[in-house]
């Protein structure tokens, strides 16, 4: 017969070997089941090293602001070196005008249009006076024609620009002749242009007397520019350049002469066909 310690410790043996036996059998179910603890384990070991969606989508969104903010940073870099620029071109202009003594202070296209029209207007009352004769375009080419009308626009665009300057007369100028549609086709605004136009001939408007007829055919330099004088220059563009035609006219007409002093100032240089002409273009003959 066993004693009550002796009962107690058998009792706990069998409960544990009991225990035992419930738990492989309950793994043994399992694995007949298809189940394995460990795979579950693995698995939630796997999902818990995966990053979700939503963390995915935060991480794409800091990349791009920090793309965002670089943009901006080098945007606004330009935009300061800009402002830079802009404040030391003001400051450069600003401190032009009092660079040098006597420097003159620009002005605006407004007024310097203002300051020529009244200095062609002031010429034409007090002179120096400048008639171009067309009476002999008739007799040039269409080539000609058209090279005579851009030295007239040359000739008012060096004029109106020059501090002492010309009041011009177009004489033998007849609507509908070929210098006429030549200086509409190639002089823009040559209707507004500040010159007195005519058909008339030279020697209709003005006296003999005040007249000298410019060729470079003349004895007689002109060393001044006498202003209660008219100086007639030929309208004439000849390419084959026929010698002392205008020379000729004046002393058909009884006109005083006179040609510029070429020979007296001007230094010849060499050149290699060693040819030197003292016929000028109409707009050469009018110092700027």
């Amino acid at each position: 017969m066993m004693t009550q310690p002796e009962y107690e410790t058998e009792k706990s043996n069998c409960e544990s070997q009991q225990n035992q036996l419930q738990n492989r059998g309950a793994a043994c179910q399992e694995e007949k089941d298809g189940e394995n603890p460990w795979d579950t384990f693995w698995l939630l070991q796997i999902d818990v090293g995966c990053e979700s969606p939503r963390n995915q989508l935060t991480e794409n969104e800091t990349w791009c602001s920090r793309n965002v903010l670089r943009k901006q940073r080098h945007w606004e870099k330009i935009i300061s070196a800009k402002k830079r620029r802009r404040k030391l071109e003001r400051e450069r202009r600003k401190a032009k005008p009092t660079e040098g003594k006597g420097a003159v202070p620009q002005l605006s296209k407004r007024d310097l249009k203002v300051i020529r029209k009244e200095r062609l207007l002031e010429a034409k009352e007090t002179g120096p006076r400048l008639c171009i004769d067309l009476s002999m375009t008739s007799h040039m080419t269409y080539k000609e024609t058209s090279r005579l009308a851009a030295q007239i626009r040359r000739l008012y665009g060096s004029n109106k620009k020059a501090q002492k300057p010309f009041w011009i007369y177009l004489t033998g100028f007849e609507k509908n002749s070929p210098i006429y549609e030549a200086c509409l086709r190639m002089n823009d605004g040559f209707t507004n242009y500040l010159m007195d136009v005519t058909p008339e001939s030279y020697l209709d408007v003005f006296p003999l007397e005040m007249m000298v007829y410019l060729t470079p055919d003349s004895e007689n330099a002109l060393e001044e520019v006498d202003l209660r004088k008219v100086y007639i220059l030929g309208g004439l563009v000849d390419e084959s350049i026929q010698k002392r035609l205008t020379f000729q006219r004046a002393q058909e007409e009884h006109l005083q002469t006179a040609r510029l002093p070429i020979q007296e100032y001007m230094v010849k240089h060499v050149n290699a066909k060693n040819y030197h002409s003292t016929t000028l273009a109409i707009n050469q003959a009018v110092p700027p």
